[in-house]
């Protein structure tokens, strides 16, 4: 006879009641149905696991050890459930967030603040990468949520707004704008241009030159750079200068001036992003609670 939770739970009640009557009730059982219950247990262990007659009911050695063993198992189950529970509600599980350089020194930070402080269960994997390489690893569910540079026009992938920045100048402190509190964007016709990768940062260069040709010239790139940190660290050691939005306020760094640009209105607005198709219950939890903060 294969034994299953149902003995388990039928014995822990007679161990610990030492009654068999009461147990039954505690059960909502019949007192004979309960007896042969404990009898099968028995026959299948192949031990004595109580020793009752008319007047009592005590526990046997092997009885005592059985009844731990009980304990363990039960408490496991019971947290097996509730932790399967929990999975069900998004409060366990594990998401594959990806990131672009403006989500992070931006709005990102708060949002996983938020989302951990209600699900501090949830697991991430962080991944850096531009918005083409999140769109397809979205695409090939190799991602669970992205923070790209909108808009996003990808069929299949669903996006929402979280954060909207405007364009800003970036100079040494060294530079001879440094002392302005705003300039215009054709007065830096004539410098040199950090500016991040163009295959990391495209769609972001794709609005920046359609800007400067706005205003009349196309930045002459003296050097590029992976990420902000690189391209504000070439900008404070006086290689040149460079635009970039207005989240950089959120990143402290040392030798460089932000820049109000007098004449460019546009923003660029960070989305996130995920695919079109029945959401995990961890996915809807993030989403949701997102959806609560911006």
């Amino acid at each position: 006879m294969r034994i299953d939770l149902r003995h388990l739970r039928a014995y822990v009640a007679v161990a610990e009641l030492l009654h068999f009557r009461r147990a039954a009730e505690r059960l909502n059982v019949a007192q004979p149905a309960l007896s042969r219950t404990i009898v099968q247990l028995e026959d299948a262990i192949g031990e004595a696991l109580l020793m009752r007659n008319n007047r009592q009911v005590q526990l046997t050695v092997p009885g005592e050890v059985f009844l731990e063993e009980c304990y363990v198992i039960l408490r496991q189950v019971d947290d097996a459930v509730t932790r399967t529970q929990r999975a069900g509600r998004g409060e366990i599980g594990r998401l594959s967030v990806g990131y672009t350089d403006f989500a992070i020194t931006g709005g990102l930070p708060k949002i996983l603040e938020g989302f951990r402080l209600l699900y501090p269960d949830v697991q991430f994997d962080m991944h850096f990468g531009s918005t083409a390489q999140q769109l397809q690893e979205l695409t090939e569910d190799r991602l669970d949520i992205g923070f790209i540079t909108g808009p996003n026009l990808t069929p299949g992938i669903m996006s929402l707004p979280i954060q909207e920045d405007r364009f800003i100048a970036v100079v040494s402190e060294r530079h001879r704008l440094a002392g302005r509190s705003s300039i215009a964007l054709a007065e830096l016709a004539t410098e040199p241009f950090i500016l991040g990768n163009r295959d990391m940062w495209q769609h972001f260069r794709r609005r920046l030159d359609a800007l400067c040709v706005e205003a009349g010239f196309l930045p002459r790139v003296a050097q590029e750079a992976f990420n902000s940190e690189g391209v504000f660290g070439f900008v404070a050691s006086d290689f040149g200068v460079t635009v970039h939005l207005e989240c950089a306020h959120n990143y402290v760094r040392k030798g460089v001036r932000l820049l109000p640009l007098e004449d460019v209105n546009a923003s660029l607005v960070t989305e996130v992003a995920w695919k079109d198709q029945p959401l995990s219950a961890v996915q809807e939890a993030f989403l949701t609670s997102l959806k609560g903060m911006v």
